[in-house]
């Protein structure tokens, strides 16, 4: 029953509910009224909205609407930036595919040089930088481009989009958002899964508390949590995993974890819903096109407007304690992930090696790893 619900959890899911209906708005490209406090704003996610987007915000708020993108995504079209959280770009006469192709460095068309594209810095006063952040972050929790559509509104002009029935969301709900989800974490199933070479193998399946994708847990031999855990963090890869895609390792990384962890007796593979270092597969297949083109995959991602990396790794710790680990040995070549999993609170006794063979397509991609992110081979 709802209302036998701790305090702490009602909240969570007036908030999940919350964000989630306004991240369904902004994937079927309609407004969301963003606020924080008495200031608030209209938003759409760029790469969703209709032609006629820019005209309704105009419309509703009295005043053209902002292209806000990250600074990353900014500095890619040669702006200057200066530690911004996001980027104001005013709109006028700017149509359709312009706004499109300002956003996403992959669209066919291309705005004429001769274009004035003027930056507005987020630090000016109708501008709150929370506000901008916030609306970036919610195009990313959509698993859309970080980019936005953006106008400021009037206490009255805010009256008349509440009139009309736009869905609100406040700042600090969208800030809140993916750790409410992790908080409502829960085991959802869990059955037996004889695997090739690993027959004794349980897959647990782990719900967030926003309803999104499911996290496993694939669980070889008989887990003895009182001691160190040798543990897989990995991250789903729909082209690597499945359909044996060379231009990563992630396929020869899973199947090699599940025969290592075999191996040794026993181990968890933790696998997480986080398509493309958290960009999504959509926005990773994006980022291999900036790649044909000369890019690698950090720059690829940062000309995206994301970050190098978008994954967290709370749900993974989560998932360990719910199975009752808090010990574990990593398999990896990645530090941050020794750094991310021990900030969640989960000890990491040991870093195993975890390497495999490299191809001509993967190469390039495999040196990237190394020299810009990092990784350990």
């Amino acid at each position: 029953m709802t209302d036998s619900l701790p305090v702490n959890a009602l909240a969570d899911d007036a908030l999940l509910q919350g964000v989630s209906r306004a991240l369904a708005e902004l994937r079927r490209g309609a407004a969301v009224l963003l606020h924080d406090g008495e200031e608030a704003a209209l938003i759409q996610a760029v790469e969703a909205a209709e032609s006629a987007g820019p005209a309704v915000l105009t419309r509703l708020a009295g005043r053209r609407p902002l292209l806000l993108l990250t600074p990353r995504r900014a500095a890619a079209l040669g702006l200057e930036v200066a530690g911004e959280e996001a980027v104001a770009l005013d709109t006028e006469g700017l149509e359709r595919d312009a706004l499109e192709a300002l956003a996403d460095p992959t669209a066919a068309y291309r705005p004429p040089v001769a274009s004035p594209v003027m930056p507005v810095l987020a630090g000016r006063p109708f501008l709150s930088p929370g506000m901008t952040a916030a609306a970036i972050d919610l195009a990313k929790l959509a698993r859309l481009l970080p980019a936005a559509l953006f106008v400021p509104l009037a206490p009255e002009r805010r009256r008349l989009a509440e009139a009309e029935d736009i869905l609100a969301v406040g700042v600090q709900q969208a800030r809140g958002y993916r750790h409410a989800g992790t908080r409502r974490l829960s085991e959802v199933t869990s059955a037996r899964v004889p695997l090739d070479g690993a027959e004794n193998t349980r897959i647990h399946a782990f719900r967030p508390g926003d309803g999104g994708l499911e996290h496993l847990a694939i669980a070889i031999g008989e887990i003895d949590p009182r001691k160190p855990v040798l543990v897989r963090l990995h991250s789903e890869c729909f082209t690597g995993d499945l359909l044996g895609s060379l231009r990563c390792d992630c396929g020869e990384q899973l199947r090699g974890a599940v025969e290592t962890i075999a191996a040794s007796g026993a181990g968890i593979l933790i696998y997480l819903a986080q398509e493309g270092r958290g960009i999504g597969l959509v926005n990773k297949l994006r980022a291999y096109r900036l790649q044909d083109r000369g890019a690698d995959t950090l720059e690829a991602n940062e000309q995206l407007g994301f970050d190098a990396d978008e994954r967290v790794y709370l749900p993974a710790a989560e998932m360990l304690r719910l199975l009752g680990v808090r010990r574990v040995r990593l398999l990896t070549n990645n530090p941050e992930k020794v750094m991310g999993l021990e900030h969640c609170g989960i000890e990491v006794t040991e870093r195993v090696a975890h390497t495999f063979p490299d191809n001509a397509h993967n190469r390039p991609y495999l040196k990237t790893k190394a020299s810009r992110f990092g990784h350990l081979f």
